[in-house]
């Protein structure tokens, strides 16, 4: 095994590993279960009362 091997297998296995994770993130924000979740957050420094 060559360097140029494991680093080519390196970057390869590196995009596909941050691929998914991006993936995964994306679903879990978009996901229809998890709107009103976000949607209360993105209120909540609308909602907070002056101290």
């Amino acid at each position: 095994m060559t360097y140029e091997t494991v680093a080519t297998f390196a970057q390869q296995a590196g995009l596909i590993y941050f691929g998914l994770i991006f993936l995964a993130g994306s679903a879990y924000a978009l996901w229809p279960r998890n709107g009103e979740t976000f949607r209360q957050a993105a209120r909540m420094p609308l909602d907070e009362e002056d101290l």
